[in-house]
């Protein structure tokens, strides 16, 4: 548990400290999240159930060029008594001028619902910008096995100090 905290504190203190390179930004999220998963029901086969939930946390965006970023992220979700910490890292492309899409490997820690608590899935995903600071977002993660669940989640991202140049 210490670990995961150290690693969010770090993650958190990068992220503000970068801010006075003109190539990052940073910013918080957060917003509701949809988990399911997959459910033998007797004799009827697999049922997917949803669980609802919420997530928040931090992100920088690492900029090669005015189209193209790495976008890190480190974001805690609560579903219930089920807690994670799930850590993507996307490749971020603007395809339009305000729209994004991003896609990459997710790393996950699961605080007490597996005996294995480290998971690696994939995730796709869609930002519009509002203003220069404000996105709504929504992305789709992908578990690799059945007991790693798909999520889907839907949110807003806030940029601080949108120093980006092109």
């Amino acid at each position: 548990m210490r670990q995961i905290i150290f690693l969010v504190i770090a993650c958190s203190v990068f992220s503000f400290s970068s801010h006075a390179q003109s190539n990052v930004e940073f910013g918080i999220k957060g917003g509701l999240n949809l988990t399911f998963f997959n459910v033998e029901v007797g004799g009827f086969g697999i049922q997917t159930e949803t669980e609802t939930g919420y997530y928040g946390g931090t992100f920088a965006d690492f900029y090669i060029d005015e189209f193209l970023s790495i976008q890190p992220e480190v974001l805690y979700i609560g579903l219930n008594d089920f807690k994670f910490i799930n850590a993507p890292i996307y490749v971020k492309y603007q395809v339009a001028e305000k729209f994004d899409l991003m896609v990459g490997p997710s790393l996950n820690y699961f605080f007490d619902f597996f005996s294995n608590k480290f998971k690696i899935r994939a995730d796709i995903c869609a930002a519009y910008q509002i203003t220069t600071s404000i996105d709504l977002h929504m992305k789709y993660t992908l578990g690799f096995v059945e007991i790693a669940p798909n999520g889907l989640f839907i949110g807003v991202g806030i940029k601080f100090g949108s120093s980006k140049q092109k």
